[in-house]
This record gives C-alpha cells, sequence and structure tokens, in this order.
C-alpha cells in the first residue's frame, strides 16, 4: 500500500524513503504466535531428517540401502550429507574454533565486520545489511537481501549460532504473505522478496519491516531465486542443528508449497526448466540471461531436492512431493543432457546439421553451428566441461558461469564425472576463472556491439565489471563447497589464500575489475557483507568439511541419464 515511510540504521538516524514502496506493519502477535512453536533443539538426533529419493517416492518409500565411501576424508559425496555436527556455542564475538582457524588474523577481522552488519527487530536479530560502506550512497544495500544473507547464515550456523537464522527465517516466511502489487498487477502468492528493511518511528517508539518484491528494484523485475534460497536455507537450519520443528510448522510448509506451487504449475512450456527474465537472480541486470539461465535451474532443482525432504507426507504435502518426483526426473535428465558440454559434445554442435524435424532430431533446438563463438574453442580443454549459461530455441549461450555450475556439483545435478570435469575445467583455466581474485562470476566478458546490445549500454556492466565478468569475493564459499564434495581441496585452500591476501587491506569490497580481478570495481560497495560472510564459510568448510553437509546433497541412483551424452561422464 502506498505509504510515507522513514529509513532506520541502528544509531536510530532517520531518512526519507521511495513513498511506492510495500509497507505493512506486521503485529507482535504474528511473531509470538510463530515464535511460541520453538521446540529445544534435538541435539542427539544423528539425522535431521530422512532423505528421501525418487526410488523411494516411486517404490511405496520403502527403504534404500546407502552405501558410503569415505576412504578420503575430502572425498564425501555420500558421506557428508549425513552428517550432524551441532555447533557449540563459545561466546557473542569469537569463532567456535580454538585452532589455527582462529587465529589468523583476517578471520577476527571478518567477524567483527560480520557482527556490525546485523540488523535487529524489535531486540531480535534478523539479518545482515548487504553493506555497511557509508563513502557510497545506500540505494538498497542498507537492506536485508534474502540471496545475501545465505552465506552469512551459513557463517552463524557453523559458529553455534542458529537464532538469528530461524528468526530469519520466520520474518521472511511472514513476509511471503503479504499481498504483493506492481503497477496494479498482483504477483503470484509464493514470492518471496528480494529484501527487507527494519523502520523506526521515534514518534511511536515502534518498529515495522518493509519488503521489496521487485516494485522498487532497478529494472523492477521480482527475484526468482529468493524462495529457492529460502527453502535451501530451511534445509540447512534443518541439518545445522537437528531441530525439525521449525521446518514442521504449519507456516512452513504451506511456504514451500506456495513456493513450490509457482515452479510446478502446467502450462504451454515443452521444457522443465524454468523460463526467466533478465534480472531475477545473483545477476540482477540485463545480461542477456533471459530464457533458461543454469544458476536458476541449478537452484530450482536444489530447492526442489531440499523441499523433497523437508515436506511432510500429509494430504497438503502429498501432492506436491508427487510433482517433485516428476519434475526432478526430467529437470536432470534435461540439464545434463543439453546444457552439457565437453570436448565432444561441442564437437558434435560444431558438426550439427539444421532445420532437422521429428523427434529423431539431433539437434533438438535448432542451434546454428555458425553461432558457436571463437573463444569457446580455446576455452575448452581437452579434459573438462561445464554446464552451459542458457540452451532454447536457437540459441546457446555458451559462457561460464560460476554459481550455476557450483550449485550443480553441490545438489548433485551435476554427475560425479560431470563434477569431476568442472573442477578440471577450473585448474585447466585458472587464469581465466580465477586470475588474482577469486571468482568470475561469468566469463568471458561481452564487449564492443554486443554489449550495447545486449546490455543496453549499461555503464555499470562494461567488461570484465561487475557482472561482466567480474570477480566476486562471495563465491568463494560455493567454490569451496564444491572442491570438497569433489575431493579437490587444496583447490579452495588456493583460492582462498588468493582471497586473503587483498581482502582485509581492501576492505572487503563487493567485486574487483579486470581480467584479472586486479582492481577493486569502479562502483563495488566496501564492507560487502556477502563478501565477509562467503570468506569465513569457506574457511570454516576447510576447518572442519563435515560443515558441507548444510549445503550439499548426495547423488540421487534413481536420477542416472537415460543416454549417454558424452565421453565426460557415463550413464
Amino acid at each position: 500500500m502506498p505509504a510515507v515511510v522513514m529509513d532506520v540504521s541502528q544509531n536510530g538516524s532517520v531518512r526519507s524513503v521511495d513513498p511506492l514502496c510495500t509497507v505493512a506493519e506486521i503485529e507482535e502477535c504474528d511473531f509470538s504466535r510463530l515464535a511460541d512453536r520453538h521446540r529445544p533443539l534435538n541435539i542427539e538426533r544423528q539425522r535431521s531428517f530422512d532423505e528421501r529419493s525418487l526410488g523411494e517416492l516411486s517404490m511405496g518409500f520403502s527403504p534404500r540401502p546407502s552405501s558410503r565411501n569415505v576412504e578420503n576424508p575430502f572425498r564425501m559425496i555420500d558421506h557428508l550429507d549425513n552428517i550432524y555436527s551441532p555447533g557449540r556455542r563459545s561466546g557473542l564475538t569469537t569463532p567456535r574454533s580454538q585452532t589455527y582457524f582462529e587465529t589468523h588474523p583476517i578471520v577476527a577481522e571478518a567477524w567483527e565486520a560480520l557482527r556490525r552488519s546485523l540488523v535487529y527487530f524489535r531486540g531480535q536479530p534478523v539479518g545482515t545489511i548487504a553493506a555497511l560502506d557509508h563513502s557510497e550512497e545506500e540505494l538498497n544495500y542498507d537492506q536485508v537481501f534474502v540471496r545475501d544473507f545465505v552465506p552469512s547464515a551459513l557463517a552463524f550456523l557453523m559458529n553455534g549460532e542458529p537464532e538469528i537464522v530461524r528468526n530469519f527465517i520466520l520474518k521472511t516466511l511472514r513476509l511471503q504473505s503479504w499481498e504483493k502489487k506492481i503497477d496494479r498487477f498482483k504477483l503470484g502468492e509464493g514470492v518471496m522478496p528480494a529484501s527487507f528493511k527494519v523502520l523506526h518511528d521515534p514518534v511511536r517508539n515502534y518498529e515495522t519491516l518493509i519488503a521489496d518484491f521487485g516494485e522498487s528494484a532497478i529494472g523492477r523485475v521480482a527475484p526468482v531465486d529468493s524462495g529457492f534460497w529460502w527453502i535451501i536455507l530451511l534445509r540447512a537450519y534443518t541439518k545445522s542443528t537437528g531441530d525439525s520443528s521449525l521446518a514442521e510448522m504449519p507456516e512452513c510448509q504451506r511456504g514451500m508449497r506456495l513456493i513450490l506451487s509457482l515452479c510446478l504449475s502446467e502450462g504451454f512450456d515443452t521444457f522443465p526448466t524454468l523460463l526467466c527474465a533478465d534480472g531475477c537472480c545473483m545477476v540482477d541486470r540485463r545480461m542477456g540471461v533471459y530464457g533458461y539461465p543454469i544458476e536458476i535451474q541449478a537452484l530450482f532443482f536444489m530447492a526442489l531436492r531440499c523441499a523433497l525432504a523437508l515436506l511432510k507426507q500429509d494430504d497438503e504435502g502429498k501432492e506436491c512431493v508427487e510433482l517433485i518426483a516428476k519434475r526432478l526426473h526430467a529437470l536432470s535428465f534435461h540439464i545434463r543432457s543439453y546444457f552439457w558440454l565437453d570436448l565432444k559434445q561441442l564437437n558434435d554442435i560444431y558438426r550439427y546439421k539444421t532445420e532437422e524435424y521429428s523427434h529423431t532430431a539431433v539437434n533438438k533446438f535448432n542451434v546454428m553451428p555458425d553461432s558457436l563463438p571463437d573463444w569457446v574453442f580455446d576455452f575448452m580443454p581437452s579434459r573438462g566441461g561445464y554446464f552451459i549459461g542458457n540452451v532454447s530455441p536457437a540459441r546457446m549461450d555458451f559462457r561460464w558461469f560460476c554459481l550455476g555450475n557450483c550449485v550443480a556439483i553441490l545438489s548433485s545435478l551435476a554427475t560425479p564425472e560431470q563434477s569431476a570435469a568442472i573442477m578440471d575445467l577450473i585448474e585447466s583455466r585458472w587464469e581465466e576463472l580465477v586470475g588474482e581474485m577469486p571468482l568470475k562470476i561469468c566469463y568471458p566478458a561481452i564487449e564492443g556491439h554486443e554489449w550495447r546490445i545486449v546490455t543496453g549500454c549499461d555503464p555499470k556492466n562494461t567488461r570484465w565489471s561487475y557482472h561482466n565478468g567480474g570477480s566476486w569475493p562471495v563465491l568463494l564459499w560455493l567454490l569451496t563447497a564444491a572442491c570438497i564434495k569433489t575431493g579437490r581441496p587444496q583447490i579452495a585452500r588456493r583460492a582462498i589464500e588468493l582471497a586473503e591476501m587483498r581482502l582485509l587491506k581492501d576492505n572487503w569490497p563487493e567485486y574487483y575489475d579486470g581480467k584479472l580481478g586486479r582492481y577493486i570495481g569502479k562502483q563495488a560497495r566496501k564492507f560487502q557483507t556477502w563478501s565477509v560472510a562467503g570468506y569465513l564459510v569457506a574457511k570454516m568448510m576447510l576447518e572442519d568439511p563435515s560443515h558441507l553437509g548444510m549445503v550439499s546433497l548426495e547423488e540421487d541412483k534413481q536420477m542416472k541419464p537415460f543416454m549417454k551424452r558424452s565421453a565426460s561422464w557415463t550413464c
């Protein structure tokens, strides 16, 4: 509803906010009703909930024997997902561990910066602000973003401080229930906000929340990824604490079903992937990722698998679980078959015939071989591969996108063979993808006429900057998790050492510019919270690889691909 509202920082300063923002006062009774359901953590549980495979669903949920190979302590594809390691809270200002990890000087500075970013609502911490750089105009960097908070949440969970994560989950769940209208058009009921902020009325001494569902965002695009991150975080909380009571609350069950109902409804699309607009994910400006971006497809897949484990088998949940099972089969086959690229597949596309008709067509999307970019032939190593950025009729986006590929590994959307190939690619193309500051959000950058057409001459997304080939320290935690899962911790260790040389000295920038990530981003905020949290999560995971279980899912043996597409992986 239109309103004139005020912004507030923790020191009580107030400024005007765009009156077009959606505001709703959240009554105390709403949250007390949810909070009353809180039950003590069940710290004796060794498994916070059952990982129900698709095979169990299709065979009447019969037990499935598990096999685990933990000969290599870092190769934990099947093992780590079942580990429960409750954090031991040792204080409010220090990391949990008392090892070399804690004594590293940058770690203490990182924790201090992370705690400074905490946002409180009615006396309780509910999230972390996006950035604390007061030298730049705040815009929406003074808000709590759903996607940005995920690494912060993981850091607090690993440090044995789950309450802030619980508070965040409940507050955003409440925001989801708001009526969402943009220019008289109503959004889907399940849409999660991109961000929210706390507003303080100094006259009434009263705090309210204000949420942005896309109506205030640059480009006015609603976030597709927020709901997926919310489900993934709910599972991480459950795995970390061993407490399933939060996920089992009727409100959380309904919240998951609402998110998934937006994605699982039947329509005109012939693909199991999600059709998305530019700007709907971490790449939140026009960058030519419209269609079926790999980041959204990987997050969609991971959220489906997390929801499969969290949803109850009651009357309301059973139908949703059945839809998830069907979609996972189709989605995994589609992504593994058509988004995967390695040397053999690249050569096959190079030799594609066009204008093929009927179900026997090899070139199913009518991709023109002449559309293959020159750079991809040099970029593709003899060993290695990756999931390309997009596949749609007559169009394949061959760019490498870090987040989508890392999430594909963590969710087991990538087969073990494909996961190993992605790691091979990163090692082979270290200078291009890591350089002097990890990690490229995408590669390569677009420039010249293509940049003008694709980005609309966006001055922030010039070549090798921001989302156009910029380097983002937050991606360290995703790389580290993927490295541990694939048994390559040395890759993560090398990347973290690079970041440690500059992050603190440069005041934790949001991103870096240049082919090698040598320069602080021209419009990068300092003290960017997810740069801080991403580093901490990466360090804690390397110190205690069992933390990987929060964000990793073991391979489901029932989702093997139906046909062999490439020499880099087998059926």
